[in-house]
């Protein structure tokens, strides 16, 4: 795929959605961290009504700290994995009190060593709390890069690499969004929904169903 088509076709995308924003529901950098650390392998819905009942109880590192394993565990059940995700929030939230002032990092170094959040996280996170022009590349990414051919790759890494390359500048801050979007709700992964997408004509999937009823 060229540059031009590159560009045409996150100019589209952003005609499509102007101020895309992610689905998980949060008010500070700190409830935005916990949205995407429990968002592994969960459903933004799932998440959203966890911490719909969560964040008034606790929404700062101490009150996590004060609600403990167990009290973070019965907000978040409904939730995959939410054992090893309680675990993992407690030890995020002594870490945050004891290094950081309780405050969230801005360093993918320091937030990367924080229990339960990788690289994907990290990304988000830099993005969305402190702008940096980061990529975080989930299954929906992956999938659209590969599909449609933007910046294909073998795995997570390589997609990643590859989009911060070829994503032209202008675009950077808001493809995460863009993208995941796009594979959420119309390059889905069973049925793509290529009738209406708004990039079909400059996608360059093999296997493309013109017809959406079809």
């Amino acid at each position: 795929m060229n540059r031009d088509k590159r560009q045409e076709i996150f100019t589209r995308l952003r005609e499509h959605i102007e101020n895309p924003r992610s689905d998980l529901e949060y008010r500070s950098h700190f409830e935005l961290l916990i949205a995407v650390l429990l968002s592994a392998q969960a459903t933004d819905i799932s998440v959203n009504k966890a911490t719909a009942k969560l964040y008034p109880v606790a929404n700062t590192p101490q009150q996590m700290l004060a609600l403990g394993e167990d009290g973070v565990r019965e907000h978040i059940k409904t939730i995959g994995l939410f054992n090893s995700k309680a675990k993992n929030v407690i030890a995020t939230c002594q870490i945050l009190v004891d290094q950081y002032d309780s405050q969230v990092p801005e360093s993918r170094e320091a937030l990367e060593a924080l229990p339960g959040v990788g690289r994907k996280t990290a990304n988000v996170v830099l993005n969305i709390a402190f702008g940096h022009p980061t990529i975080a590349v989930d299954t929906h990414i992956f999938r659209v890069s590969n599909r449609t051919r933007i910046a294909p790759g073998k795995n997570v890494i390589e997609v990643e690499k590859r989009l911060l390359k070829f994503v032209p500048d202008e675009f950077k801050m808001l493809a995460h969004h863009w993208l995941i979007l796009h594979g959420r709700y119309t390059c889905i992964a069973r049925k793509p929904r290529c009738g209406s997408c708004v990039i079909e004509d400059l996608c360059e999937y093999r296997h493309k169903i013109i017809d959406e009823g079809s």
